[in-house]
């Protein structure tokens, strides 16, 4: 319950209230031993102006220790106005209980500090306006169905369904008829990258329902025409890495397993990627995103709003202009919980703060991020959605990711042959077999998923992207470092990264 206005003197109630209407001459009202029955039940009203009992101010401006505080409470000659005007201040109610213990732990009496308030006493009850004007009936981005506002819970426990913690059931939060262990805090339900800021009160339920259509038509065993693609693709096993080869979507390589190809160009998508949906709700966007191909934009090129790296894949895009939220394929694919390598606890998506935390595998800081409501264990969308497995052209086995801690590494990297703690991360890949290893960014470049081959477009400035020969590792223009991987070139300008173009427009 709420201390905020409660109060008694030498364990007897004693309620004193005024309004500037009155000023200077206070209100007094005793409450009689007789308790109840000689209260008048109507909510007694208060101004919420802040004030000291006398003799507390006094004493605590006798100590070292003394800082300028201010209690809420009443108007009354024992009590010390604060130095700011009271003349305007609206004014609240109290209300009379007396069938509920007061919880000492909330705090005491704010006029004399003393816990024994038996169980006969005014108490303030306070709410923000906002809250008062909740809206009934929702849709959010981390659930399937629509969840109702309810001024209480069932008693039992019960756990937020955005932010993973528990739950009051006095206070007010959001449930699921359909889901009956689906509860969510209201203040978590209307967060910007929950709520879309529609109520859905006398609004159809029906219009909640997206038509799933396939991402492709089967054509026959073997054969499909995808929607972002004119000619048929057909079902292949991969056999032997070729570093030529890779998914037009997540712009990952194929190595192992199945893909789909294009017999007419050079069109390849993994299985996995072919079959992702046409629309998704994601836990981090309000809003319905559709699949896209780049090479349908003029820049051929965005930023992931997750992870934030460039993409010239398949991204998951808002339809509203006004949102500009897009997601690589990779960082769409991402939901909770998850299971992280070893890790021992499911991961969620963190709901929004004020902070970005440090993330624990790469040590940079997090924007959008996973996090473990159990441990202190935050990881970025870069670092979770690595590969587990990659390969290496040469090195004939596949190379697997793997959390170690930078101190505890003897090893170097083969690629650049310093020592692996060089760089601050947990993950690097390794060959058990060969007993080789790898930084991270050694194998995968700057920017890992923007296509060689692509023309593309930044801030008005087109640039061709090319693959680094093996005898030719020009300087960048910008950082002044070989370009390791691939090579940003417009006329006589060499850059080894998209930002390192940025820094040149």
């Amino acid at each position: 319950m709420d201390v905020v206005g409660e109060f008694h003197k030498e364990k007897k109630l004693f309620l004193v209230y005024h309004h500037p209407k009155y000023h200077p001459v206070p209100q007094i009202q005793r409450p009689s031993s007789s308790g109840e029955k000689s209260i008048n039940k109507q909510p007694i009203f208060l101004c919420p102006n802040a004030r000291s009992n006398l003799a507390e101010a006094k004493s605590r401006r006798d100590s070292p220790y003394f800082y300028e505080d201010n209690f809420p409470l009443i108007s009354s000659p024992e009590y010390l106005f604060s130095r700011k005007s009271y003349y305007n201040h609206s004014v609240l109610p109290l209300f009379w209980c007396n069938n509920k213990e007061f919880d000492a732990d909330d705090g005491g009496c704010r006029a004399c500090k003393y816990h024994d308030f038996g169980s006969g006493y005014y108490f303030c009850n306070l709410s923000h306006n906002d809250c008062m004007n909740f809206p009934r009936i929702i849709k959010i981005s981390r659930h399937p169905h629509r969840i109702f506002h309810t001024s209480s819970l069932p008693s039992g426990e019960w756990s937020c369904g955005v932010c993973r913690k528990n739950i009051d059931g006095d206070y007010g939060a959001y449930t699921c008829d359909k889901c009956c262990d689906y509860v969510v805090h209201s203040i978590c339900a209307l967060g910007k990258y929950e709520w879309d800021g529609k109520d859905l009160e006398n609004v159809s339920e029906e219009d909640d329902i997206t038509p799933d259509v396939g991402p492709f038509d089967m054509i026959s065993e073997g054969k499909i025409l995808h929607f972002l693609h004119v000619h048929h693709l057909y079902l292949q096993v991969s056999i032997a890495y070729d570093e030529n080869k890779f998914c037009q979507a997540c712009i990952l390589p194929i190595f192992e397993g199945n893909f789909y190809s294009c017999i007419e160009c050079d069109f390849i998508l993994h299985e996995t990627c072919a079959k992702s949906h046409r629309k998704i709700q994601h836990a981090l966007h309000p809003h319905l995103l559709t699949l896209k191909l780049m090479s349908l934009y003029e820049s051929n090129l965005l930023m992931c709003d997750a992870c934030g790296r460039f993409s010239g894949g398949f991204v998951y895009a808002c339809d509203l202009e006004e949102c500009h939220f897009n997601l690589d394929i990779l960082c769409a694919s991402i939901s909770e919980p998850l299971d992280y390598q070893d890790h021992q606890h499911p991961l969620y998506v963190a709901s929004e703060k004020k902070y970005n935390p440090m993330c624990s595998v790469c040590f940079r800081m997090c924007g959008r991020h996973l996090n473990c409501i159990t441990c202190r264990f935050d990881i970025c969308f870069i670092c979770i959605t690595l590969p587990s497995i990659i390969s290496y052209k040469h090195d004939k086995h596949v190379l697997k990711a793997m959390l170690e801690k930078p101190e505890s590494r003897e090893s170097w990297c083969e690629v650049c042959e310093h020592y692996l703690r060089d760089i601050d991360t947990c993950v690097v890949y390794g060959c058990d077999e060969c007993c080789t290893t790898f930084h991270v960014e050694c194998l995968f470049g700057h920017d890992p998923y923007v296509r060689f081959g692509q023309q593309c477009e930044v801030d008005g400035t087109k640039f061709q992207v090319l693959r680094k020969s093996n005898t030719s590792r020009p300087f960048c223009n910008s950082c002044k470092q070989r370009c390791q991987h691939k090579i940003f070139k417009r006329h006589n300008f060499i850059a080894c990264s998209v930002r390192c173009v940025l820094r040149n427009l």
